[in-house]
């Protein structure tokens, strides 16, 4: 991109001749104007870089947890989700998925308006055949024709202004590729989210269709009790209380079950595969492996996120922007040419004809627009700041879902193995009520409790354990991984 202080400055400077010639006097009003534009447009021409700051390291619960790496390596998602049933579902989802695809064409739109952006550097030359015929005076026919080649309004570029505008749409296009990787690692870790929380629907659904069996059975022998005498109408109440909770219990495992499956479907902009389906039932969560992952420095973590690297170019494009519209300040100077021949005869165009050129430079000199490019170029000032803060928030905004995603990590292993371990306590604790309700050492008010902190608690697991696997995944997501290494 033309640089407009140094064009300035290098500009030479002479004294103009006054005489009483207007048109020595227009042209030293003019060389006078040009000076003072780029005298008044030079100062603003630096542009201003991020401010954002953010902390040299993480601030990790554990620091032992999370060792910080010289040079953190991400693995590509094909290696980190080793699972073959997650793999397809990924590739399905690359392949299929509508807001991805939308992606890709942003690409594609933003190439085709770079390739115009570029053109405009050229001259575009036609092909060019006219002819007219006019009666004269005398009683005859005037005929004239002429053909050749034409170079119509081609703007010699000295301030800038086109250049500036194909920078624009180069960091454009460089920031839809990056937005595109985005979406794509959005994509990756979404579907493997989805997938896990249809195998912990699963679970909870065997889980609740245990339970309820369970307490169906143990309700038909509270009322054989009952109907003997041997129990009394508040017992047999609760236990059709118990039983009643654990059919809710079902019908919202059943529910969220549905709704998760549609969304997994709207991912893979396609239904299920028939063989996936079929795995739900037998995969676990129990199974999951997924490799630890390097932790890097913040600033080699925020350098390898393809958001940061959009907000980056957006920025960019901010900033040539501005160079166009400091360039309307300008002279504008376009030149329309043609060389090619004329006659007389449509037949002897080409043959006989005069040949022959023409030459039209154009100079236009803004001087009264009623404010319009300073209006544009306010606007282009104020776009440069709006990307400013943007790229600025970008980085804040990753720190964060780092820091967040590491804050897991550190309390969620914790947390599965304590809750893992109040379910086994709660398994033995509902065998030994169990056993001391039927020697008649306990109440039926006892087992109940004992079968219902029970569900709660295995229902717990399951929880605790897919909020464990989706904070690994998310900070896989955050750390920048899963992006392609090119786009196509």
């Amino acid at each position: 991109m033309t640089d407009l202080y140094t064009s300035c400055a290098t500009a030479p400077v002479r004294s103009p001749v006054w005489g009483r010639s207007a048109v020595q006097a227009a042209v030293a009003g003019l060389t006078a104007l040009l000076l003072s534009g780029c005298a008044g447009l030079a100062a603003t021409t630096t542009d201003v870089q991020p401010t954002a700051q953010v902390p040299a390291a993480w601030p990790t619960a554990n620091a032992a947890s999370a060792p910080v790496t010289a040079s953190a390596s991400l693995p590509v998602w094909s290696d980190y989700f080793a699972d073959p049933a997650l793999r397809q579902l990924i590739d399905i989802a690359i392949a299929q998925n509508r807001d991805l695809r939308v992606s890709l064409l942003n690409i594609e739109q933003a190439r085709a308006q770079l390739g115009s952006r570029r053109a405009d550097q050229l001259p575009t030359v036609n092909v060019s055949v006219s002819g007219s015929r006019s009666p004269s005076t005398n009683g005859t026919i005037n005929s004239s024709y002429s053909g050749g080649l034409l170079v119509s309004s081609y703007e010699l570029d000295f301030w800038g202004r086109v250049s500036s505008l194909s920078d624009q749409a180069l960091a454009q296009y460089l920031a839809t590729q990056e937005g595109a990787r985005t979406a794509q690692i959005s994509l990756i870790s979404t579907v493997a989210q989805s997938w896990l929380n249809l195998l912990a629907d699963e679970e909870l659904l065997a889980l609740s269709q245990q339970t309820l069996v369970s307490r169906v059975d143990g309700l038909r022998l509270n009322k054989l009790r009952f109907d003997n005498g041997a129990a009394s109408e508040l017992e047999l109440r609760q236990a059709e209380s118990l039983t009643e909770a654990a059919r809710v219990t079902l019908a919202q495992q059943q529910r969220q079950r549905a709704q998760d499956e549609n969304a997994l479907v709207l991912l893979l902009g396609q239904p299920l595969p028939a063989a996936l389906r079929s795995q739900l039932t037998q995969a676990r969560l129990t199974q999951l492996r997924l490799p630890e992952l390097p932790l890097a420095l913040p600033s080699e973590v925020l350098a390898q996120r393809p958001d940061i690297r959009q907000a980056e170019q957006q920025l960019a494009a901010a900033n040539a922007n501005i160079g166009a519209a400091r360039a309307a300040f300008f002279p504008s100077i376009t030149l329309t040419a043609g060389v090619g021949s004329a006659s007389g005869a449509l037949d002897n165009l080409f043959k006989s004809g005069f040949w022959g050129y023409t030459l039209a430079p154009q100079l236009l000199l803004p001087i009264f627009d009623a404010g319009r490019n300073q209006a544009g170029l306010d606007s282009a000032k104020a776009g440069r700041e709006i990307a400013l803060a943007q790229y600025d928030k970008a980085i804040q905004s990753a720190f964060r879902e780092v820091a967040d995603a590491l804050a897991g990590r550190d309390t969620l292993g914790e947390q599965l193995r304590a809750q893992t371990a109040q379910a086994d306590a709660e398994v033995l604790r509902q065998r030994l009520t169990e056993l001391r309700y039927k020697n008649g050492a306990a109440s039926l008010l006892d087992s109940l409790d004992a079968q219902r902190s029970l569900f709660s608690a295995q229902q717990a697991v399951v929880q605790a354990r897919l909020a464990y696997w989706n904070n690994q995944i998310t900070l896989y997501k955050t750390l920048g991984g899963g992006a392609p290494t090119a786009t196509h």
